[in-house]
């Protein structure tokens, strides 16, 4: 469970780890502070769109076209079978999920996947999770688009060596972002 990260860790002093010089400093905690600022920006603006549609709690097995959807419940499901996000020819199609509470994506033994077609892009699909993420706690499936959570976000869990993917980008608003054998894609923008 050792982590590699490709880019920057932007934290407060003191930096993360001995040997990483460049991080940890005023610098990097501002640049940190501004991402932490425009995180909770967007998880409300996405929190604050009107005109959901409700498809139900569990969104295994559906095809969604472009939209804003909500389930009255407060929370959302992937279990069962995966998901189909249809872009209908538009790459510029957009997906915004909104939550109360949780997101749970797969189940025991069962990965889910959340899969595009037609022009369906990641860098235009958003989920605003109310508390918190689990996504394929036994490892494996891939995981598409934004996720901001208000509490955690976790991706598979210690143990697992089936790798799951996120082809997007996972922010946590009050708690951590835990991922083991995760591989991020991060979307071009």
């Amino acid at each position: 469970n050792i982590g590699a990260v490709n880019g920057t860790i932007l934290t407060d002093a003191p930096p993360p780890h001995i040997n990483c010089p460049l991080e940890g400093t005023a610098s990097t905690f501002a640049a940190a502070q501004a991402a932490a600022a425009a995180a909770l920006a967007a998880y409300n603006d996405l929190a604050g769109r009107a005109g959901a549609a409700d498809p139900g709690a569990n969104l295994g097995g559906l095809t969604l076209a472009p939209g804003i959807y909500a389930n009255a419940g407060g929370a959302f499901l992937l279990t069962g079978s995966d998901l189909t996000l249809d872009g209908q020819g538009n790459s510029n199609a957009v997906w915004v999920f909104q939550m109360a509470s949780t997101l749970t994506v797969g189940a025991a033994g069962a990965p889910r996947s959340v899969i595009l077609l037609n022009g369906a892009q990641a860098k235009n699909i958003f989920w605003q999770v109310g508390s918190s993420a689990t996504i394929n706690a036994a490892g494996g499936g891939t995981m598409v688009g934004t996720i901001i959570s208000s509490a955690a976000t976790s991706f598979s869990t210690s143990g697992n060596a089936t790798i799951t993917t996120l082809n997007g980008r996972a922010l946590a608003l009050n708690a951590s972002v835990t991922m083991v054998n995760t591989v991020i894609n991060v979307p071009a923008p």
